[in-house]
């Protein structure tokens, strides 16, 4: 493979590849390698993808695989969106060069949580898009893939939206507002209003719902750390079966904030006073909606 020269560096450069073969991913792939490979004071670029794509990619690199890493992506696609985030942010820490400077060629795990629903779709690409708020201090180039194959027309079409070098991208803030414009179905009608303290009632009402002792123990301090972080909050439901419980805070006061609980913490240990970041690294889902008169805060553990 030619290693050709990298342009000079910048800010978080978010790229997005769309390909419908596997031809067409390591025509994709080999160039942003070499550039990624010629990027004076960078650490060898990396390679998230599934494990297919990665042997196709051994076998075009012949020799310079080495040179490569290769992950495959279920070792980094663990969770949810803000798992991702955190997973991301200290991948960064701990092996990017000065300012961030890495190459990251990307491909989510259509297979697992980021393909599952139109739920899941909706996740990914507030984290597509927030990525640009989140990383835009750092000299970080990455290249989104999208296999036309697994992913699905509507899926990319979403996420050319969340990418500067597309055409059709939208400011962060506006299409996560956008996203957070669908209101949130209604809690159910055997929805448990939960009493002061609300740390004890969530643990116990958890637990009659079938969460298990730690677990109950886990989601309580999940939404005792959003209270704490947007509170008072003046009411309160539980309702769903373990491993879905939901949690619902009323606040009288709106957030007002699209990054919130997704801006990794200066430490890199899990505390629940992390707020809202340690509330959406133990929840599956968090949804906060703004109104004319507070917040609604949604959390479902699982």
């Amino acid at each position: 493979m030619t290693v050709q020269p990298a342009p000079h560096a910048a800010p978080f450069d978010h790229r997005m590849a769309v390909f419908g073969g596997d031809d067409e991913f390591v025509a994709v792939a080999l160039p942003f390698l070499a550039e990624g490979l010629g990027a004076h004071g960078e650490p060898p670029p990396v390679v998230v993808a599934a494990p297919d794509k990665l042997e196709l990619l051994r076998d075009a690199l012949d020799t310079d695989a080495k040179d490569v890493g290769l992950m495959p992506h279920t070792e980094w696609y663990t969770g949810s969106a803000a798992n991702a985030v955190a997973q991301g942010a200290g991948y960064l820490a701990a092996h990017a060069g000065p300012g961030g400077r890495i190459h990251l060629l990307m491909e989510p795990e259509w297979d697992g949580r980021a393909g599952r629903s139109a739920r899941e779709t909706t996740e990914w690409i507030r984290y597509e898009a927030l990525a640009n708020l989140l990383f835009a201090p750092l000299a970080t180039t990455v290249l989104c893939a999208y296999d036309t194959r697994t992913a699905g027309t509507a899926i990319v079409e979403a996420a050319r939206r969340a990418h500067p070098d597309t055409g059709v991208y939208e400011d962060p803030v506006r299409l996560t507002a956008e996203l957070d414009a669908v209101p949130l179905a209604p809690p159910p009608h055997d929805a448990e209003p939960l009493g002061e303290p609300y740390a004890d009632a969530v643990r116990s009402r958890a637990a009659a719902h079938g969460l298990s002792r730690v677990d109950a123990e886990l989601f309580t301090e999940a939404v005792t750390a959003a209270a704490a972080a947007y509170g008072p909050v003046t009411g309160a439901l539980l309702w769903g079966e373990a491993p879905a419980c939901v949690v619902e805070l009323r606040l009288p006061r709106r957030v007002d904030d699209p990054l919130a609980g997704f801006v990794p913490p200066p430490v890199p240990d899990l505390e629940p006073d992390q707020g809202l970041w340690f509330t959406r690294q133990v929840c599956a889902y968090v949804d906060v909606r703004d109104d004319a008169h507070g917040a609604t805060v949604r959390l479902q553990f699982g």
